[in-house]
């Protein structure tokens, strides 16, 4: 398959799979689906690229395994988590009630903008399967894949597994009674404020030791920096804080002082009331 053609497929794919997830939300008023649909079209898009690349076949076959890997991860974790039998994720609320009326003209075109967003995220694996200095000719014998390869691999797998973790941390901590209106602390979560968007955003460098050599390898810088500034600064880490403080109120203003909002460190010493 042509190379530009292959982005022109993706896009189409990601609008209907969009159109799709907007008329679920529209008979069951749960937009959070979209999120799940983000994911598991990113981790598609890498599969589909490894397919019809004609770049070397070592490194499509690392990114159809690792990338879709954590798309399917990702996307039937927030499936299971956030979008069946569970109430639509407070961002979509907010917004359904500010939108009013116009809320599913509006989810539309946001629904439609997330389309957008999966071909720009898919990019990165764009570049790595389809890099022509490491094509090959026919019959040729396939190269061995370089130590950066093995290196973006293992990034990425390790990412994968740091974010699993993270979850299943928080997922445990909440299963407690106990625990409701308190703030976790355990595991990766004593460290950081958010390692599971730690993670998220470590994984996306795997694309850069892939493309180590590629004609476009700038291209793949797309991943890290666009996911740094999205939870940065959009709808990661400002929102969850916000909605944190909001319901653990004085323990969540605690774990703000003592912990990193982002890269793991050790925690400072806890506030002496009174002092």
């Amino acid at each position: 398959m042509p190379v530009t053609l292959q982005l022109e497929v993706v896009f189409l794919i990601a609008v209907l799979m969009m159109l799709a997830g907007w008329l679920f939300q529209l008979r069951h008023r749960e937009a959070s689906i979209v999120d799940a649909i983000w994911a598991l079209g990113i981790g598609g898009a890498c599969i589909f690229y490894a397919w019809h690349g004609i770049g070397d076949p070592g490194r499509r076959v690392l990114v159809a395994v690792t990338g879709g890997f954590w798309g399917m991860r990702l996307g039937t974790y927030l499936l299971r988590n956030r979008v069946f039998g569970k109430p639509e994720d407070a961002r979509y609320r907010k917004l359904r009630n500010i939108w009013g009326t116009s809320a599913n003209r509006n989810f539309f075109l946001f629904f439609q903008f997330q389309s957008l967003l999966i071909l720009l995220f898919s990019l990165p694996a764009w570049v790595v399967c389809n890099d022509p200095s490491r094509g090959l000719a026919p019959f040729a014998p396939s190269p061995p894949l370089l130590v950066w390869d093995w290196f973006g691999a293992a990034i990425a797998l390790g990412a994968i597994g740091g974010e699993s973790l993270a979850d299943r941390q928080l997922a445990q901590f909440r299963s407690h009674p106990a625990n409701k209106g308190k703030t976790c602390r355990d595991g990766l979560w004593r460290y950081s404020r958010h390692p599971n968007y730690f993670f998220e955003w470590v994984y996306w460098f795997s694309f850069v030791f892939y493309a180590i050599g590629a004609d476009n390898w700038w291209l793949t810088l797309l991943g890290p920096a666009l996911m740094f500034w999205f939870l940065y600064k959009i709808t990661g880490i400002p929102w969850t804080e916000k909605q944190a403080i909001k319901t653990r109120g004085d323990d969540y203003r605690e774990y703000q002082r003592t912990t990193s909002m982002f890269f793991p460190w050790f925690p400072r010493k806890a506030s002496q009331k009174g002092s």
